[in-house]
């Protein structure tokens, strides 16, 4: 099988690379799509290619899209990953037209996509778990550095801060000030991990006000999966990283998140985190609801997503073929045409 791993963001690099593993050990033909502005960002070595006249040339039968967008003409089955968990965030459940094959990674949103594949009718939805997370439950890969960091920086709590940098959601602006404070308990160290995206000026406010504490990181790396295992508790916002999070079983806080009924501490402002911190470390209150969203986000823990999404892609290729190219209405292809160009 040969297969395009669609890299349109950053944030697609650290998603689609299990599925990049998995695939090269089946020998299966593996090429990634990463455009200039994403490359920079590539810290890892893979075949790839910024060019879609070579993708086409590859002649793929699987195009697999963490991502919103793939170009229709391209041949191979349109497949969606997804880029996280938020269903809050507006278009989560929103069908472009893009995509043969839905994979998705809980039973919250296989149900929901199930729901509009009998509206639609154009396309199929089989639940994987998401790839991303692999990494998370492979114990050979991934060793927590947490005791060696609590050691180095005479600390007993490591509070991570990973708000996301969507304006009308992020809380980082407004709240540097209330998020230092942490910092000012000598026995808390605070890591800092910003989304790919988030403003240069905010991440420059963070890192200027950091010099200020020996037990604040700013963390420059693009995987936070390292960190997710590494931290004893969370603070977020309207972010699709709580769930990862949550996913571990551990406590977060997030800051006016715009979830409808979240299942987890929330806080309107960010004056109340210091005590809600100490109180949740004392009594977490929130174990229960943590169960839940594991059986319903991301049951799978045993780090083979990724070979559930190519078992999933075979096995649809198997019963449809290799579609050339996918139909859309015209004016979602007017949009490919002026994103991607037309070949």
């Amino acid at each position: 099988m040969k297969i395009i791993l669609f890299c349109q963001n950053p944030y697609a690099l650290a998603i689609n690379k299990p599925v990049s593993d998995a695939a090269i050990k089946r020998n299966y033909k593996v090429l990634w799509y990463i455009p200039d502005n994403v490359r920079v960002h590539l810290n890892f070595k893979v075949k790839h290619t910024n060019s879609l006249e070579e993708l086409i040339k590859f002649e793929p039968d699987a195009i697999i899209v963490p991502g919103n967008e793939v170009p229709h003409y391209i041949r191979g089955v349109k497949v969606q990953i997804f880029h996280g968990f938020a269903a809050e965030k507006k278009g989560h459940f929103h069908i472009r037209h893009y995509f043969d094959l839905y994979l998705t990674q809980g039973p919250y949103f296989t149900r929901g996509f199930n729901k509009l594949k009998k509206k639609y009718k154009d396309f199929d939805v089989v639940e994987t778990g998401w790839p991303k997370l692999d990494e998370l439950f492979t114990a050979n890969k991934i060793k927590s550095r947490s005791e060696e960091l609590k050691a180095r920086y005479n600390v007993d709590k490591i509070i991570l801060y990973a708000p996301t940098f969507s304006p009308s959601f992020t809380s980082a602006k407004k709240s540097i000030s209330d998020i230092f404070r942490i910092a000012e308990d000598d026995k808390k160290l605070l890591i800092i991990k910003f989304h790919d995206l988030m403003d240069p000026e905010t991440k420059e406010a963070y890192a200027e006000k950091a010099k200020e504490y020996k037990n604040v990181i700013i963390h420059e790396e693009r995987n936070i999966i390292p960190l997710l295992v590494d931290a004893d508790l969370m603070i977020s916002d309207t972010s699709s990283v709580v769930y990862e999070f949550l996913i571990l079983n551990k406590p977060v806080i997030t800051i006016n998140s715009k979830a409808k009924s979240p299942r987890w501490l929330n806080v309107k402002t960010s004056h109340d985190i210091i005590s809600k911190i100490d109180e949740t470390f004392i009594n977490d209150s929130y174990k229960d609801y943590r169960k839940e969203i594991i059986s319903e986000y991301h049951p799978y823990n045993d780090g083979r997503s990724s070979e559930r999404v190519l078992d999933a892609i075979s096995n649809w290729i198997e019963t449809n073929g290799v579609p050339q190219e996918r139909k859309l209405p015209l004016l979602r292809r007017l949009k490919i045409y002026k994103h991607f160009g037309k070949f």
